[in-house]
Formats: structure tokens, C-alpha cells, sequence
């Protein structure tokens, strides 16, 4: 058991987590202004998840309490499936900032891991002024109008009896995308750096 543990091959699990350092952890030879911006992004980054993460505590509630009154009043509600999906949904969107921040979104670097940092480094600066922000841009865009529409209309949720309002869920994906947005200009400046010293800031 023990010789598998230190035979384990954990790069992609180091590759995922080469940010997991505080913010403001920069080398010294950063240039200043690049150094205060990713620092300032990277903590917004960070205090947007730690406060996303309690979104969690009325999840966990509303489930414990319908569960509590199905099985034992047999008096299911009619909120907590409206409920539980509107902040799973918001706890997605808002904490995407964070997951890029600490690196740990999804990706297929089977290829990837084996480049040098410097290569690394210049694929993702290239995918994101590609196709990051110009897709994220979009999403923002599109979402912000159907968030106003839904703000506006005061629209409803036909998927339960309880008809439960869709404009602050919605909310989300406007401020889930400019969130991602902003970190992305702090990932593309920690690309900057790599591609001039072959290595990463954090």
C-alpha cells in the first residue's frame, strides 16, 4: 500500500493546483503594477467563493427540512425543490471565478502538463484572448439581459406550485460572468509573466 501511494503520478493534481497560494504571494521580480493587479483580483476571487460557499448552509436546511417533513408528516413542501435548485444554480455561477483562480476548472492536458512552462503558459494566453473573453463577454451580455427582463417582468417559475420569483437567481449569471471575466484578466497577466520567465507567479 505504501509503495502505491509514493508511485502515485499526481501532476495533473499539481497542474490544478499551482495557484493554491495566497493572494498577493508574487515573486519579486513581478513588475509592480502587474503584481497589485492580479493580487487585488485574486482576493476578490477569494472572498467571492468563501462567501459563496455559505450559500451551502440553506441548501443543506431546506433539504434536511423537506426530507424531515416528507417522510415523517408526509407534508412535503412546495419551496425546497425551487429553493435548493436556485442556490445550487447561484453557488455554480458565482464560485466559477474562484475554480479559475485556484486553477481547478476542467481541462485536457494530457498534451499540456508535458510543455514547458513557457509553452504552457503561451496556449492558455492565446485560448484566452481567443475564445475566454470574447465568449465570457458574450455570456455577460446575453445573461444581463435576461436577469433585466426578469427584474422588469417580475417573472415567475412555472416548475412548481409554489411559482417562486426568478429574478434574484438569475442574478447570478451576470455577476458569475464578470466575476469570471475579471479573473481573467488576472490569469492572462500571470501567463504574461510565465512566457517572459518561464515559470509561474503563484
Amino acid at each position: 500500500m505504501a509503495e502505491n501511494l509514493e508511485n502515485l503520478d499526481i501532476s495533473d493534481e499539481m497542474i490544478a493546483e499551482r495557484r493554491s497560494g495566497d493572494p498577493g504571494n508574487l515573486p519579486d521580480d513581478m513588475k509592480p503594477w502587474m503584481a497589485t493587479t492580479i493580487t487585488w483580483i485574486d482576493r476578490i476571487g477569494l472572498w467571492t467563493g468563501r462567501l459563496t460557499c455559505l450559500l451551502l448552509v440553506p441548501v443543506m436546511l431546506a433539504m434536511v427540512y423537506e426530507v424531515v417533513a416528507r417522510k415523517l408528516f408526509i407534508a412535503p413542501t412546495d419551496w425546497a425543490f425551487d429553493v435548493s435548485r436556485m442556490l445550487v444554480g447561484a453557488m455554480f455561477m458565482l464560485g466559477a471565478g474562484y475554480a479559475l483562480m485556484r486553477g481547478v476548472h476542467i481541462r485536457a492536458d494530457f498534451i499540456y502538463r508535458t510543455m514547458r512552462v513557457k509553452h504552457q503558459a503561451m496556449v492558455d494566453a492565446f485560448l484566452y484572448v481567443l475564445f475566454f473573453f470574447p465568449g465570457m463577454t458574450f455570456f455577460f451580455l446575453i445573461s444581463f439581459d435576461y436577469t433585466w427582463t426578469a427584474w422588469v417582468r417580475w417573472e415567475l417559475s412555472m416548475d412548481t406550485a409554489w411559482m417562486a420569483p426568478l429574478a434574484p437567481a438569475r442574478t447570478a449569471m451576470p455577476l458569475g460572468a464578470l466575476f469570471l471575466l475579471l479573473q481573467g484578466v488576472s490569469e492572462l497577466l500571470k501567463c504574461i509573466y510565465a512566457i517572459k520567465h518561464d515559470r509561474w507567479p503563484s
